[in-house]
């Protein structure tokens, strides 16, 4: 069975795709492509798709009527693209070092993950990451151990990165949305919907500020946090995050996911293949099966 019962996701669920709303395609599509260092999997029209190992991991729309969120709105805090390698990770690094010094934000060592976090060229937060193996996680009570630590970008670069990934030899590795954090408006709501209704597990919490939740016994999926946008209500048609996509396993679990949705009283755009929703602040969700 994928889902150890029906009021929890399958363990086997995973992020797919961010959507951002972008003004500047063009320069937004640049960063992601020679900063970040994915690939365009597709452009049509007013969309571009990028990805690694035909993965998508950031489509963003062009929607240039749009303006930025006022400050302390509900939305992305960041999206997290999670490296397969330790060398993968610190050409992308380089790159962004070497393309878009001016956008990098800071590093940390969370125990479970080294990351290394920016602001891409409108506003939206991006973190990229590589995991420590599972078994290197500790857990208490249910809860995983994670910390923010000293990480010194330099000495990483100086550790990691090979000839072979300035070559660009890892520029075709694997890479995926590892996780996707929200700015929302309190915490509790977040957990009634998150945990109660979408049926994550709780993986951390740091009181009325952050809750960390995922499937599966992964350190997070997703997070909340109110640091910037406490009280914050619906949000308005704005720049930035256009959608954030869930990737269930099989249509067992959608169509369990469909039913705790609507038992919670949530409402629920099933077309037969996807389930469409909101979350207490209009961030907009994407379930697929399979």
């Amino acid at each position: 069975m994928s889902a150890a019962s029906g009021d929890r996701l399958a363990a086997d669920t995973a992020m797919g795709a961010v959507t951002l709303l972008v003004a500047d395609l063009d320069l937004m599509t640049r960063y992601y492509r020679d900063a970040v260092t994915l690939e365009i999997l597709s452009a049509e029209g007013d969309s571009v798709t990028l990805g690694r190992a035909g993965r998508a991991i950031v489509v963003l729309r062009h929607e240039p009527a749009l303006r930025h969120a006022a400050p302390r709105s509900a939305g992305l805090f960041h999206t997290a693209i999670l490296f397969e390698t330790q060398e993968a990770l610190a050409a992308a690094l380089y790159s962004v070092a070497t393309h878009a010094p001016g956008t990098f934000t800071g590093s940390a060592d969370h125990l479970v993950s080294q990351a290394f976090y920016f602001t891409d060229p409108e506003g939206n937060g991006v973190e990229l990451y590589w995991d420590r193996a599972r078994t290197e996680w500790s857990w208490t009570h249910g809860q995983v151990e994670m910390a923010t630590l000293y990480l010194d970008p330099n000495a990483y670069l100086q550790e990691h990165l090979t000839e072979q990934a300035l070559s660009g030899s890892t520029a075709r590795d694997a890479a995926s949305v590892g996780h996707v954090h929200l700015s929302v408006g309190d915490v509790a709501t977040a957990r009634a919907f998150y945990v109660d209704a979408l049926g994550f597990d709780t993986t951390a919490s740091l009181g009325s500020t952050a809750l960390f939740v995922s499937a599966g016994g992964y350190h997070h999926h997703m997070a909340m946090n109110v640091w910037n946008s406490r009280g914050a209500g619906p949000r308005m048609p704005a720049l930035g995050l256009g959608r954030v996509d869930l990737a269930l396993p099989d249509a067992d679990s959608l169509g369990a996911l469909e039913e705790r949705l609507r038992h919670h009283g949530f409402a629920v755009r099933d077309d037969g293949r996807t389930l469409a929703f909101d979350d207490p602040w209009d961030n907009a969700i994407l379930a697929t099966a399979g």
